[in-house]
């Protein structure tokens, strides 16, 4: 198993594993500061990149995910190399945390995970709203966190106002926030607020339920 990238590492710290978005890899600048702000608050955050990213990197091409149920087995695989380590919380950025959220609820039952975390949720794709990724999330047992910027083109805040979901599932909105959770500079927001708001929400969801 490939290197894992860690922040605040600590034995006595709750552990969230992230996974990255479909088209770029686990230190890109949105993962790297999102990581380092969680971990200003006491959390240890490990990022790990899915084989085809790695695959990608190597060979210096793009490279689609591929299945999601392959995403899925190898998501829980990871998780399942932090069996020893409690409580872990998994998420990820787009596409990691809806594979998260799709594996959620048989690690939970398993007593492998405590919750789930999403950042920048794909609700549907970019001018396709019909096309929802909700299903799975209207029944959803595990307790859950969605940070989504108010105006993320995968789903707006207007537009989730309007669909079914979980009890468990809590929404934390960043105003004027992109995919990135990042505010146009006309809003008087800024990214760097944004990113740090996300990261309490994020961290105090996790140290109440760890």
């Amino acid at each position: 198993m490939d290197e894992w990238l860690i922040d605040g590492a600590g034995d006595d710290r709750p552990l969230l594993i992230l996974a990255h978005g479909a088209g770029a890899g686990p230190a890109t600048p949105f993962m790297s500061r999102m990581a380092a702000a969680i971990a200003d608050h006491g959390v240890m955050v490990a990022r790990f990149a899915f084989a085809y990213m790695r695959r990608a990197e190597r060979e210096g091409r793009r490279i689609g995910p591929g299945r999601a149920e392959r995403l899925m087995e190898e998501y829980a695989e990871r998780v399942r190399h932090w069996r020893d380590r409690a409580p872990v919380f998994i998420g990820g950025k787009s596409m990691g945390g809806r594979v998260a959220s799709l594996i959620a609820d048989e690690l939970h039952d398993e007593g492998l995970v405590a919750g789930l975390i999403c950042l920048g949720y794909p609700f549907h794709p970019p001018g396709r709203p019909e096309l929802l990724r909700t299903r799975h999330l209207e029944g959803l047992r595990a307790p859950a966190l969605i940070c989504q910027g108010e105006r993320d083109p995968f789903g707006r805040r207007a537009e989730v106002a309007g669909y079914a979901l979980s009890p468990t599932i809590g929404l934390c909105w960043l105003p004027d926030g992109d995919h990135d959770l990042k505010p146009r500079v006309k809003s008087g927001e800024s990214w760097r607020g944004n990113l740090e708001a996300a990261a309490r929400r994020v961290a105090g969801f996790i140290h109440r339920l760890a």
